[in-house]
């Protein structure tokens, strides 16, 4: 794998097995994420999909295989992963903020402790990010009194907080209700149009076909296919992708 490519992270034979291998939860994946390109995971319940996605900033750790990210292999021995994790936003589908902080605490927090950012200028941007995605008059509320749409989009912006290189969604919206959908859907097509590199897992099909260069599709811990939306929606190749479209389309 070489230094100069456009990709930031490069996966090669990546697998996590579990109960001595009888479980293959990821069965020898390669993939390359572009740098500034939106790559969406889609697929049936148990695909390993989330396993994927959390492998990448070493959530759950590899069986075996290579993650190289910012051209290091974070999951090589004697690597401060904390310091490569600080570079990788995540968004779960819980969404993880810390009920005894404001939103602005919660948006400060990691800047001021990590990168050591002075009080002043963590708010100045988190004030900034909240305007972003209208939440600026929520930002001395505490997380019980926002809508489930409007949590997620307060953990977007807080992931942002970091500067992340890149951004890493774990099934965003499956937890809210379907009219708070939309709203996350569209911080997210904002984040994409700045040129934020982006992996996605989702079930949300319109926004795999909308926003993603490309899309990955995964069924039992493999990827069976890839390619751009137009010819993973508009001409599948494999008979298990197209049954799986005619149940989800």
């Amino acid at each position: 794998m070489k230094e100069d490519t456009n990709n930031i992270i490069e996966v090669r034979g990546l697998k996590k097995h579990y109960l001595k291998g009888k479980i293959k939860a990821l069965d020898g994946i390669d993939i390359d994420i572009e740098r500034g390109k939106v790559t969406v995971i889609i697929g049936p319940s148990g695909s390993g999909k989330s396993t994927l996605l959390r492998s990448l900033n070493l959530l759950e750790l590899p069986t075996d295989g290579i993650i190289e990210f910012n051209g290091v292999d974070i999951n090589g021995k004697k690597v401060d992963i904390n310091r490569h994790r600080q570079k990788m936003g995540m968004v779960f589908q819980h969404f993880n903020l810390f009920p005894n902080m404001t939103i602005l605490k919660n948006m400060t927090i990691a800047p001021m402790k990590l990168k050591k950012v002075s009080k002043a200028q963590a708010e100045e941007q988190a004030m900034g990010l909240l305007k972003r995605v209208g939440l600026a008059d929520r930002a001395n509320d505490y997380p019980s009194q926002l809508s489930g749409g409007q949590k997620q989009r307060i953990a977007i912006v807080r992931a942002l907080c970091m500067e992340p290189d890149v951004m890493l969604f774990d099934e965003p919206t499956s937890a809210l209700d379907p009219e708070m959908v939309g709203e996350v859907l569209q911080v997210m097509k904002d984040l994409a149009e700045t040129g934020m590199s982006m992996v996605v897992v989702t079930h949300e099909m319109g926004f795999a076909r909308e926003v993603a260069n490309k899309v990955v599709f995964m069924d039992e811990g493999v990827i069976v296919e890839e390619g751009t939306p137009e010819e993973i929606f508009n001409n599948p190749q494999s008979d298990r992708l197209k049954d799986f479209l005619a149940k989800v389309l």
